[in-house]
């Protein structure tokens, strides 16, 4: 599930519904009460008199049970009509549990509850009984909160209107009772679930435990820093500065930064997602158009902008027109003045306050003037939770390939939109830009890199340090989308890509795009191709797409999962050795100097990729390890991996 779902389970009056609505109200996410909804079900039994669990679902069903999940004041509906303070009566308490146990009621209100956690947008708190066991078991993280009896009665009876405190301990000592003969309890707790004894501790307490956890698991989210303004400004030499190493793109050239492109940055504990821009234009043409898009949109989803402004040039007519759509957009906007290195450039940087944004914050970003400043002030305006989360568990695609073969086509076209930029122009990605895409079933998160050229450390600076980081995705990914085109010879640059992405031990897929493109000729070339060039990668996955048509790119997804599975697959050490020792009897390992190698037992060292340690007394040649992995692949199956074969050599123990 892409929406972070918390699950708080619990007994009756232990202060689940409080603690929930307090999270999500300060996390700003919806809030979800199933115990209202069961109480609802109840209600309209109870004020139709139904008792047959079908003719109470179709009632409901009819009627229509709504719930507003908005934490500050949730309000449940039957019909047009508010039950929320009705439910919540102590007739209500005693026979909910009656209704709880109805199958059809339960299956009901199941699938109404799923529907409900699946529309949410940022995240969810969801409360009641059987949450993270039955209703969210994939549930980002589950609580199980509980108190003695005691406290539990005096909570209700807070709660309630109505009925003495023997009288409330008494009804929840029933309801206890029931829940716990049924067959499947809604007190048991989830295997992960995390226990909170919440009798000595007030409502913030709780409030603060939770929230910790929240944030070691980085479940709040990431706020977004958007770092705007016109080309030329210094704003990706900021970004340097900012994250403390050289990874966005800097050059003299006005424009070398085109896409959107994040980064994980951190300042005295706070974490946030820096995103760079393309500058932006009043009157973009060409390419230009698609860069400005890209910086409008990076405003609308950021938390905070920072609006990056050349000192030395000063306030342009640019700078004007984006500071109307700054405003516009109702973000709060932090103003840096770029290039200042001196009191001198300061004096002169003082006109900036004319753009009527407040004080300007003057910085070098190329000598780190004032950056220390400048990011206390941001860190004081960030939001506490963000919509980014920083440690999502997607499967991490890198997609790479020689320029100009369609890989920002492609990843556009697995997203169903326009993601990242496209142009005719080869070389038009140069930054790496992740995208968290949902295709075939699943989410995953694709890295976008610039293409590799040839000698690349004799190209321009712009794509050497593209070429750098695209090693750096293939680092960071554990699945390599070789994009390789179709309708062109196989290039030495493009067995290279190959070649580094198995070097860096990530599972393979080869993607043969622009198959649009291909005839019957062409195919027949291109096997032989393949056979020739690529004669060591038989086992890489091969999918065949139009990433311009959108022709089997359904291939995808199950080529990702298979390479994924063998990248990950570990072989028993048992099955290893009886296969090991049947092959050798088979096939011994050939004579070396006279003698023949006798090889003890083998063991799998690791996965991600699946390496084996062989054992022998001698050394083996490498065409015997060539044959053993053949066979490794053929017995076990390593589709879409690449596989280590090691020697060690063992001399025979003395006595």
């Amino acid at each position: 599930m892409s929406t972070t779902v918390i699950a708080i389970d619990g007994p009756s009056g232990s202060g689940k519904s409080s603690t929930a609505k307090a999270i999500a109200l300060r996390a700003n996410w919806d809030y979800l009460d199933t115990g209202a909804l069961y109480r609802a079900v109840t209600w309209l039994a109870l004020d139709r008199g139904i008792t047959n669990p079908r003719e109470l679902v179709r009632a409901c069903d009819e009627a229509g049970i709504t719930f507003d999940g908005d934490p500050r004041e949730p309000k449940i509906f039957v019909g047009e009509s508010d039950i929320s303070e009705a439910i919540r009566s102590l007739r209500i308490t005693d026979q909910v549990s009656i209704y709880a146990q109805m199958a059809e009621v339960r299956e009901f209100l199941l699938h109404m509850q799923r529907e409900m956690i699946h529309a949410a947008e940022n995240g969810i708190v969801v409360e009641g009984r059987d949450i993270g066991t039955v209703v969210a078991p994939e549930a980002h993280m589950k609580i199980f909160l509980y108190a003695d009896l005691l406290q539990r009665t005096a909570r209700r009876e807070n709660e309630l209107n109505e009925g003495d405190t023997a009288t409330i301990e008494k009804s929840l000592s029933s309801r206890d009772e029931i829940d716990t003969q049924r067959k499947i309890s809604p007190l048991r707790m989830a295997a992960d679930a995390l226990e909170i004894d919440s009798t000595n501790l007030d409502l913030e307490e709780v409030v603060e435990v939770i929230w910790g956890w929240l944030k070691e698991r980085n479940l709040l989210g990431l706020p977004k820093v958007a770092v705007i303004g016109r080309p030329n400004v210094g704003k990706s030499t900021l970004v340097n500065r900012i994250i403390g190493r050289r990874e966005a793109i800097v050059e003299d050239t006005p424009g070398v930064t085109r896409d959107r492109v994040k980064y994980e940055a951190e300042w005295n504990g706070r974490r946030f997602l820096l995103i760079d821009t393309g500058g932006w234009e009043v009157k973009p043409e060409g390419i230009s158009e698609k860069i400005t898009a890209g910086s409008e949109i990076a405003i609308a989803e950021a938390d905070v902008v920072l609006f990056v402004v050349d000192a030395q040039v000063g306030a342009l007519d640019e700078d004007e027109a984006l500071l109307q759509l700054l405003r516009r957009s109702g973000k709060p906007v932090i103003l840096v003045a770029n290039k200042v290195d001196g009191t001198a450039e300061e004096s002169e940087a003082h006109a900036l306050w004319n753009l009527g944004l407040g004080e300007p914050h003057f910085v070098s970003a190329l000598h780190g003037r004032g950056a220390g400043d400048l990011m206390d002030r941001l860190i004081a305006t960030l939001p506490e939770v963000g919509s980014e989360p920083m440690d999502d568990g997607y499967r991490r695609i890198a997609l790479v390939g020689r320029p100009n073969v369609g890989k920002s086509s492609l990843l556009n076209a697995l997203a169903g939109e326009a993601r990242v930029l496209v142009d005719d122009v080869a070389g038009t990605t140069r930054d790496p830009v992740d995208e968290l895409i949902v295709f075939g079933g699943s989410t995953w998160r694709f890295i976008d890199t610039a293409g590799i050229r040839r000698r690349s450390h004799q190209d321009s600076g712009t794509d050497y340090y593209a070429s750098l980081r695209t090693a750096n995705a293939l680092a960071r990914a554990e699945v390599a989308v070789v994009v390789l085109d179709a309708s062109e010879p196989l290039t030495e640059q493009d067995i290279r890509i190959v070649t580094m992405a198995e070097e860096a031990g990530r599972a393979l897929v080869l993607v043969m795009n622009k198959w649009d493109l291909v005839d019957e000729d062409r195919q027949t070339q291109l096997a032989k191709e393949m056979e020739r060039q690529l004669e060591r990668y038989p086992w890489a996955q091969r999918v065949n797409i139009s990433a311009k048509t959108g022709w089997h790119r359904d291939r995808l997804a199950p080529a990702l999962r298979t390479s994924l599975t063998s990248w990950e697959k570990r072989v028993p050490t048992s099955k290893l050795n009886a296969f090991l020792g049947a092959l050798i009897s088979a096939t011994p390992p050939p004579v070396r100097g006279g003698k023949q190698p006798k090889i003890r037992f083998a063991t799998q060292a690791a996965i991600m990729p699946p390496k084996f340690v062989i054992f022998a007394s001698d050394w083996v040649e490498a065409s015997y390890r060539r044959f053993i992995e053949r066979r490794l692949r053929e017995e076990f199956g390593f589709d879409g991996s690449p596989v280590e074969v090691s020697l060690k050599i063992k001399e025979r123990d003395k006595d």
